[in-house]
């Protein structure tokens, strides 16, 4: 199938790259993304890959908008408070880029419906925007059964983090992190506060794991968690390997089905 007059010219500065050209605009505009959480990484990561022309981008979320979310989930606008997320930002969307398929989850992820989702229509890559500890390992988990690929990221303060894991090809978040933390021992954003960038920054970087997944093309952070730093503007990319004796992709795992954990949320975008 090949790209229209239209898509010619709006994707005109992909094309002319030597590592995506018209091949890969196609191959991005016969992709799949699913992203977990719409708000202060999810939001950027949304809006960048609709504007990259992702074919079809799956949005879960159970939140409305809320004021307090404005400050930093700039796919959400004031008229929008109250408004469900994902109506919210499948409207964006859809202005910004109607090559743009919007397949819209109200709902809260857990054990007995994330497999659901991602099979929904076999999304190729998962992108983590998510605010609390139980549902980063549920994704975790779900995505090294399923084997896809996905992005973790999480945002506090002036600090944020990001990881890739591909299946096969090195370490899940589990590896590194292993269990939840205890109940009150990391606090929440809106016990620490958050700079509403700091979404942008990690959430892009997010977005930009995707695209290179998708096309084949550059490093992905594979093996290695980029941390952040607003205040030194200092990056940091720290190598980290597979821990052998994971519980989800080791070679004997020992969690057979999903953890819907219990504890109170660290809540990284709200």
């Amino acid at each position: 199938m090949k790209l229209t007059d239209t898509q010619l010219e709006r994707y005109s500065r992909h094309i002319i790259l030597n590592e995506v050209g018209a091949k890969g605009q196609q191959k991005l505009l016969e992709s799949k993304v699913l992203i977990i959480g719409t708000g202060g990484l999810g939001s950027p990561a949304a809006m960048f890959l609709a504007a990259a022309g992702v074919g079809t981008i799956g949005l879960v979320d159970f939140d409305a908008v809320e004021l307090s979310n404005l400050q930093r989930q700039i796919i959400h606008f004031t008229p929008d408070v109250g408004k469900p997320k994902v109506f919210s930002a499948k409207e964006k969307i859809n202005q910004m880029n109607p090559d743009v398929e919007v397949v819209t989850y109200r709902e809260m992820v857990n054990s007995s419906n994330i497999i659901d989702i991602i099979k929904d229509r076999n999304y190729d890559f998962i992108i983590d925007g998510t605010d609390n500890f139980p549902t980063k390992f549920l994704i975790n988990d779900a995505c090294v059964m399923l084997k896809k690929p996905f992005s973790h990221a999480g945002i506090i303060r002036f600090d944020g983090q990001t990881m890739t894991y591909v299946p096969e090809k090195g370490p899940c978040f589990r590896c590194i992190f292993q269990n939840p933390p205890p109940p009150d021992a990391v606090p929440t954003c809106r016990q620490a506060g958050v700079l509403g960038v700091m979404g942008g920054i990690i959430g892009t970087i997010q977005a930009t794991e995707a695209i290179k997944y998708l096309l084949g093309i550059g490093e992905l952070l594979t093996g290695y968690i980029l941390i952040y730093n607003a205040l030194k503007m200092e990056f940091r990319k720290v190598k980290i390997n597979k821990r052998e004796s994971c519980e989800i992709c080791g070679p004997n795992p020992t969690i057979k089905e999903l953890i819907d954990y219990e504890q109170p949320q660290c809540d990284l975008k709200s």
